[in-house]
């Protein structure tokens, strides 16, 4: 039995093989890359996989620039909008791998879909957002995210004080 043990971790198809039946029936599992997909389940739908791809953000001048790496995704399957004062970046993948060698063959699907919302400054408006992808790499550029607004002064009056009608206040 030990036999079998020391040879499944050394054996990278047993690996690969343990890594698929994980992902088929495992609560969630590892890609290989460092994220996680899980299992989720939307209101009144079949099971589904869901990811998270790897994003950044950083300050270009005034603009936010937020980057998502979505290799193997189509510009047709990813949907970037303004939601109140959220910008939401989804999308779904099908991802399909194959590998043969001598006297074998690998072949590995991966589906899922993903959402990543991010927070907007109340100055930002839809036509301020941008976005581009490139090589697998979404960029969303936000013009103005860090733009000072012109704040205006409240005058603060002295003496007693007034009602919303107007009128002093009674004593």
């Amino acid at each position: 039995m030990s036999n079998t043990v020391s040879r499944r971790q050394r054996d990278p198809f047993f690996r690969e093989f343990d890594n698929l039946v994980r992902a088929a029936f495992g609560p969630s599992t590892s890609t290989g890359s460092g994220r996680t997909l899980s299992r989720s389940t939307p209101s009144g739908s079949a099971s589904g996989l869901s990811f998270s791809p790897a994003a950044e953000a950083h300050r270009e001048g005034d603009d936010a620039v937020i980057r998502l790496e979505l290799p193997g995704v189509s510009t047709d399957d990813v949907t970037v909008e303004v939601k109140g004062r959220h910008l939401v970046i989804s999308g779904s993948r099908r991802d399909q791998r194959e590998e043969q060698g001598e006297g074998r063959r690998f072949s590995e699907f991966r589906y899922g879909s993903f959402t990543r919302s991010f927070r907007l400054s109340p100055s930002v408006t839809a036509e301020a957002v941008s976005a581009s992808y490139d090589a697998g790499v979404l960029t969303v550029r936000v013009a103005g995210a860090y733009a000072e607004t012109e704040g205006h002064r409240i005058e603060i009056s002295t003496g007693a004080a007034e009602s919303i009608d107007g009128e002093r206040a009674q004593d």
